[in-house]
């Protein structure tokens, strides 16, 4: 049943201060009856019912003894799984929805089709002025992969499909996904990668997905692939990848996510020249409408109890 939201209060918590001024000025509206403060200065904390999160520090909800849920500010938890003083069995609700998706799908279109086009080699001859036409096959005759087919894996995916790719797709368990072939489980993982020539990275991260991509992984792909990482830092074990670069074993790659953000200054990948770094914006939620999402998820979980986007700890997503 809900409960009168008087007094009760939601934090915000974002690495940027900015951005939680942001996001509490878009939510105030969307949630009337609510306080919304920056996580760090709450006020009462026995009012506070929601914390709205983005990578939130140790402890952050460990002085709210009354929060019935966590709001990640993304598809994926593993940042408020981060934390090492998490209160246990606060359920935690992602943010996924409409724009992000398409966010996402953009982002997956515009890189693949820069490694199939060979752009990265394009623009590396524009810069010494060398005039040499690329001559690639259609897209009809370049295999891509997808691994992970959550929401945005399966909508990516499709996405592909639709710009005439042979697209193959891996995921924990089988699923079927039109146009799509799909392997499943670590059983079919080989054979997966065998056929990818351009692979795209869009896992959860759990402790089976951490490291994925390595040098073992980076061997079963045909020669001269391309990696495109969309999921999370974590997936990536970054001394492989400039090992698999430096051998030709693959050709490119393009990284929005990484270990620690923003990428350290003196980081290898920012000169590289066969690597594409994009600083996290893949499928960058906005509090403009981002805040209409989190909006009716906490009034949604305030009246039923329940979400359709609640994550499942456990599991990891």
């Amino acid at each position: 049943m809900s409960t009168s939201p008087e007094r009760a209060t939601i934090v915000v918590s974002l690495p940027d201060a900015a951005k939680i001024a942001w996001w509490i000025d878009q939510l105030a509206p969307l949630l009337p009856g609510w306080t919304l403060r920056p996580a760090d200065d709450p006020g009462d904390p026995e009012a506070v019912r929601y914390a709205v999160v983005w990578r939130p520090a140790d402890g952050t909800f460990k002085p709210f003894p009354h929060l019935k849920a966590i709001v990640s500010l993304g598809a994926g938890i593993d940042h408020v799984l981060a934390d090492r003083e998490l209160p246990p069995g606060v359920p935690i609700i992602r943010t996924v929805g409409a724009d992000l998706t398409q966010r996402m799908r953009e982002y997956v279109a515009l890189h693949v089709l820069r490694h199939h086009r060979q752009m990265p080699l394009i623009a590396a001859n524009q810069r010494q002025q060398r005039w040499a036409q690329q001559v690639v096959p259609p897209a009809t005759r370049r295999r891509v992969g997808v691994m992970g087919l959550g929401n945005l894996g399966a909508s990516a995916a499709a996405t592909l499909v639709g710009l005439g790719f042979e697209t193959l797709g891996w995921a924990r368990t089988p699923r079927p996904l039109e146009g799509v072939e799909v392997h499943a489980g670590p059983a079919g993982l080989a054979s997966f990668l065998a056929r990818c020539e351009i692979l795209v990275c869009l896992l959860p991260l759990t402790p089976a997905t951490e490291n994925i991509l390595d040098a073992a992984l980076f061997a079963r792909l045909p020669r001269g692939a391309s990696l495109i990482n969309a999921g999370r830092g974590p997936h990536l074990v970054e001394e492989d990848l400039l090992a698999a670069l430096a051998s030709g074993q693959l050709r490119h790659a393009t990284l929005d996510v990484f270990r620690q953000e923003p990428l350290p200054q003196a980081h290898p990948f920012w000169h590289h020249p066969d690597i594409t770094v994009t600083p996290h914006v893949a499928s960058l939620i906005d509090p403009e409408s981002g805040s209409r999402i989190v909006a009716a998820n906490i009034q949604h979980f305030e009246t039923h109890g329940e979400v359709a986007d609640l994550a499942d700890a456990a599991r990891g997503y």
